[in-house]
């Protein structure tokens, strides 16, 4: 395709004429070959930039700091109470791609816990060549001996699955083993799995997603797997789903995504395979006591009773099997107007809730009433912080509940549920001096008046002048809430070298439920940037900071916003980190699995509102000669299947193509990641706080 002359781009990047133009064309669309050599050299040249970062005299200590805090052998190990031990998947130093390790409950309390591997990454990637990256582990209830390990190479979302015995600590010979591709899969029973994949070739929908589900019987070839559902090629994917409760009651399910956010839940009965009559945009959390848990995302009224979006509600398994088609909901809980529903998991015998009240988190655990109904109570901890669930125990009624905030470190709390205890298991030692730091909650009016929430942290004798060098984050999109959490390469790295540090609860979000996410959605996705830009100008007129000292970053949906905000407001920020971004809105369903995303974003190729939006909002098509835009830094990965390097490319190119400077560094692994081990991890985080140092501390 010939290069398109500079005024042309302008002609047609024009607000004022983009909702009448056709997509301008595209001379960088040889940068979507992802490992085409012409790419490859394209990347190689302009990784160069980001040696000049390498090369600032602070690097190399960022560097150290980055590293020694990923490696740190006194991080609390993440627990995963499976087959009557704890199991923790641990990277540090000496096993750079991780190892899964196990230990008894008790033992794991204890200051040093006494170890035993399980898996070394490592080790099975150099005795077998491979880049392998850990992608997670699902083990057959309620025994959990047997599990199925996926394995990626080089991070990517495309896996490879092997069944595993945990007793033995080894593969299973014949056992269950899957082809690299993305799959969806998960234990029937013993002898069977449910696997959704890439049965022939192109059986994907057209986001690269499978959507055909069979039943694999143990020493089958996968030729002889048994289809139990088929969905559309227009849709997202088809994925199995098992729920199981402590009395061994089961619920098989297969979930087929219409859109990201819009899907059917299909249940196995003994008339075969029928559609749960549950709203589109609800989904099956759990089972417990023969009572079927379903979050609601959308209002939805059913026999006379109304349960609003963001409710938990449950079902009677038996009459759900029974009669799939006529539910009679009853209610578990509903938020109020500021509360948003967190995680949701089942013990044996108890429901664990997380919530968010005005982004603040608590959380809960209900107890089933026989007869009907729940008893809950509220767990005893800090008002000001972060609350999760790490991990439950399906044998028992122990939960892990982590807790954190900004200038709290980490803290690992066991629950037990039957007794009503909740004890300090684990915590984190500070990272960093946080003595001299305060955390302070503001609201922004955006564009239409709505208040938009955002913490700050900050020295507490900063000046009000506007000179305190600030790093903003935001992510807005696919109802993902952006809580208060302790970061200490952030606090090492910025926050006790005076630094102040940002988090905006903008719309497109979850923090307040299902509502703030959908007013951001489509052609209204404008207001989402509108409140980033709000929050940015309350900062700048509360004089913490200035356009000179203001620094932004996001990453994936985030790194669109940066994008955005880098192309509508470059006046009011000095640094931009733009990481495994999307850019190209015209050409988001031809780049990895972006079709995937058309419920969060619109469709462009069927809806002309949504291409007129995006023609004159999609950053790649709205960026200007002759701006003084503030130069960025972004990131990618040549492995990033999901989100593509192919956007932060082509914004690059075209930036150059202006003579616009930026710096640019593109990681050849690591999937949707900073990297694919803790070292290239460490040079990321490195490189994006020296290039934050060159541009708001200088």
């Amino acid at each position: 395709m010939r290069l398109a002359s500079l005024a042309l781009i302008a002609a047609l990047t024009s607000p004022a004429l983009a909702a009448a133009q056709s997509p301008p064309d595209d001379p960088y669309i040889w940068l979507e070959d992802v490992s085409s050599p012409r790419a490859m050299a394209w990347v190689e040249q302009h990784n160069a930039s980001a040696k000049k970062l390498e090369a600032d005299p602070r690097y190399q200590g960022l560097y150290d700091d980055a590293f020694r805090l990923a490696a740190a052998k006194d991080r609390i190990p993440a627990p995963h109470l499976i087959h009557g031990a704890v199991y923790n998947f641990w990277q540090d130093g000496d096993h750079l791609r991780g190892y899964w390790r196990k230990t008894t409950l008790a033992d794991y309390r204890a200051a040093q816990p006494a170890w035993t591997t399980v898996l070394d990454i490592d080790a099975l990637g150099k005795a077998e060549g491979k880049s392998w990256v850990f992608k997670g582990m699902d083990c057959l209830r309620p025994d959990e001996r047997l599990c199925l390990v996926s394995l990626s190479d080089g991070g990517e979302d495309a896996i490879e699955v092997r069944e595993f015995d945990l007793d033995k600590a080894a593969f299973v010979a014949d056992g269950f083993h899957l082809p690299k591709a993305k799959t969806n899969v998960t234990w029937e029973d013993a002898d069977h799995a449910l696997v959704a994949t890439e049965w022939a070739p192109d059986d994907l929908t057209t986001s690269g997603y499978p959507y055909i589900v069979k039943r694999l019987t143990r020493g089958q070839p996968l030729s002889a797997a048994v289809e139990l559902f088929r969905g559309e090629k227009s849709d997202v994917d088809t994925g199995p789903q098992v729920f199981r409760d402590g009395e061994g009651r089961t619920l098989t399910a297969i979930v087929r995504s219409v859109d990201f956010f819009h899907h059917q839940t299909w249940i196995l009965t003994a008339k075969g395979v029928e559609r749960l009559a549950i709203p589109l945009k609800a989904d099956v959390q759990d089972l417990i006591d023969g009572r079927v848990i379903v979050q609601l995302n959308e209002s939805w009224t059913v026999g006379g009773d109304a349960f609003p979006a963001g409710s938990l509600v449950e079902l009677d398994l038996a009459a759900a099997k029974a009669d799939p088609a006529h539910l009679h909901p009853r209610l578990v809980w509903a938020p109020g107007p500021r509360e948003s529903l967190g995680d949701v998991a089942a013990t044996r015998g108890r429901l664990f809730i997380t919530t968010l009240d005005n982004v603040r988190g608590r959380a809960f655990v209900y107890t089933p009433v026989k007869g009907g109904g729940w008893t809950h109570i509220r767990l005893p901890l800090a008002d000001n912080l972060s609350v999760g669930i790490a991990d439950v125990d399906h044998r028992s009624d122990l939960a892990f509940i982590s807790a954190s905030g900004f200038l709290d470190p980490n803290g690992l709390w066991l629950a037990d549920a039957a007794s009503g205890s909740l004890k300090l298991a684990k915590s984190l030692p500070a990272k960093f001096d946080a003595s001299r730091d305060v955390v302070e909650q503001f609201e922004a009016a955006s564009s239409d008046g709505t208040k938009v929430p955002y913490f700050v942290v900050h020295r507490r004798d900063i000046a009000y002048d506007g000179s305190t060098p600030t790093l903003m984050t935001a992510y807005g999109g696919f109802q993902v809430s952006n809580t208060p959490y302790y970061s200490a390469a952030t606090g090492k790295l910025w926050l006790e070298r005076g630094g102040a540090f940002v988090l905006a609860n903008i719309r497109g979000g979850g923090e307040f439920g299902p509502a703030w996410h959908e007013a951001g959605l489509g052609v209204k996705r404008q207001i989402v940037y509108d409140d980033f830009a709000a929050v940015a100008r309350d900062l700048i007129a509360r004089k913490i900071t200035s356009p000179r000292r203001l620094g932004i970053e996001g990453g994936s949906n985030g790194g669109l916003l940066m994008g955005v905000e880098f192309t509508q407001h470059p006046e009011l920020y000095n640094a931009v980190v733009i990481q495994v971004p999307l850019l190209d809105m015209i050409r988001i369903s031809k780049i990895a699995a972006g079709a995937s995303w058309e419920g969060e974003y619109g469709d462009v190729n069927a809806d002309p509102a949504v291409m007129a939006f995006w023609l004159k909002t999609s950053p790649y098509q709205n960026l200007k000669k002759g701006v003084a835009y503030p130069e960025p830094f972004i990131f990618t990965t040549t492995k990033d299947d999901r989100v593509g390097p192919q956007h932060a490319r082509k914004f690059a190119a075209r930036m150059e193509e202006m003579g616009l400077p930026f710096y640019y560094w593109e990681n050849t692994e690591g999937g949707h990641a900073a990297g694919a081990d803790l070292k290239q991890a460490a040079h990321t985080t490195a490189l994006t706080f020296t290039y934050l140092t060159k541009k708001l501390m200088d």
